[in-house]
């Protein structure tokens, strides 16, 4: 996919899971599991073990899936996940470094900013998306709503703190997408080997997303379903 097709798979689907395991063999697991679930999207963690050879590894047999490389910290790294033909990249913090190097590669930056200082200075250096991290401490989806005033262009991104408690208010609040950890892919599924459990938590946020921006547009989703 071109960096048009990636966004636009992000908009539609609304939510980028972060991919944080122990071995390569369990982003592996975690991936196929997402996809299976609807969610053809992982965003692969610098920090987990073997994430170069997972990311090279989907790249080539699971093209299905958008491949991201998240908590990408310096441009030795960013290079190295474009040569392995990453779909996207992402960051928890601004590095304007980096946002030009995919720019330069026509390949998707979602960059992490907190304040309104360093979203603006991200979408002004080039970033596709702006990841608001961590969200919850700083206000959850009050904060998205507040930065959504000055900011209206800037597709922002939730991410930390986001359940199923909490994901309807974040879509209401203005995030066009959700990043999630933990509450898509638990520990124990993983060690465990329950697929099925991944995939219903996939299908509940799903669910979640999908309703939830139908009940911000009604009109527009009525239209859509007529024609």
């Amino acid at each position: 996919m071109n960096k048009k097709e990636v966004a636009g798979k992000l908009l539609e689907i609304g939510i980028v899971p972060a991919v944080r395991t122990s071995s390569a063999e369990e982003s592996r697991f975690a991936a196929q599991a997402l996809a299976k679930g609807g969610i053809p999207i992982v965003e692969i963690t610098m920090t987990a073990p073997g994430a170069m050879e997972v990311i090279s590894d989907l790249v080539r047999y699971a093209p299905e899936i958008l491949v991201g490389a998240g908590t990408v910290l310096d441009l030795e790294v960013a290079q190295s996940c474009l040569r392995a033909g990453v779909d996207f990249l992402s960051s928890p913090g601004l590095d304007e470094k980096i946002i030009e190097l995919a720019a330069k590669h026509n390949t998707l930056m979602m960059s992490g900013a907190m304040t309104p200082t360093e979203v603006f200075s991200a979408w002004r250096a080039g970033s596709d998306f702006v990841k608001i991290f961590p969200c919850a401490p700083i206000g959850g989806d009050r904060y998205i709503k507040s930065l959504r005033g000055p900011f209206p262009q800037i597709p922002l991104i939730a991410a930390g703190g986001v359940n199923q408690q909490t994901a309807s208010g974040f879509i209401l609040a203005g995030a066009s997408a959700l990043g999630i950890g933990a509450e898509l892919i638990p520990r124990a599924a993983i060690e465990l080997r329950q697929p099925e459990r991944i995939r219903e938590l996939a299908r509940r946020f799903l669910h979640i997303v999908t309703s939830t921006r139908t009940q911000m547009h009604p009109q527009k989703d009525s239209a859509a379903a007529r024609s």
